[in-house]
């Protein structure tokens, strides 16, 4: 079995969590996930199972989506949790939590969240990563509005999910045939 570079080192090999809805994933979660899978030897991208926020797409349809958006990241892992974030990191043996920030509302929000965390469970880290200028605009909540109302979200989101976006609202629209 060959080693990474931070076992050879002796190093704690640095794995991270960027956890989310997803519902559905954007552009922009694409790039802080091919951006995030850079600096760490495994990142698992983890959809959390809030039945709360009311998703479009089941947990089981969005980490289907993340597995064929993220094929050419060999580092990536998909995954999904119910509870709390750090004590699914701990579980997972993650020493890091990645964060998007796309405006100064974000990193508040975030900060608190960050901060609970780290009492919780002090040996967790969080880092941020800012969003792209091309996509610090996108959410998750914009591209299902805009879509529900026949705008194009063609290069918010990539191919395989405005196709599984288009397929789901038709679906919703079609009376039963029972």
């Amino acid at each position: 079995m060959s080693q990474t570079a931070s076992q050879a080192e002796g190093r704690i090999p640095v794995v991270a969590i960027y956890p989310g809805s997803f519902d559905p994933i954007t552009n922009g979660h694409l790039d802080l996930i091919c951006r995030a899978s850079k600096l760490v030897e495994r990142l698992i991208v983890a959809v959390l199972g809030n039945s709360a926020k009311h998703p479009l797409f089941t947990v089981a349809e969005r980490k289907e989506m993340l597995c064929e958006v993220t094929t050419g990241f060999s580092n990536v892992e998909i995954d999904s949790f119910d509870g709390l974030l750090v004590d699914y990191a701990a579980r997972r043996n993650a020493n890091i939590i990645v964060r998007g920030i796309r405006a100064i509302s974000d990193y508040e929000y975030e900060l608190q969240m960050t901060l609970m965390n780290r009492r919780l469970r002090p040996q967790i880290d969080t880092i941020f990563l800012m969003a792209g200028e091309a996509y610090s605009f996108i959410s998750s909540k914009m591209v299902k509005e805009v879509f529900s109302l026949n705008g194009s979200v063609s290069g918010l989101v990539p191919k395989p999910v405005e196709a599984r976006l288009r397929q789901k609202i038709h679906d919703r629209k079609e009376p039963n045939a029972n």
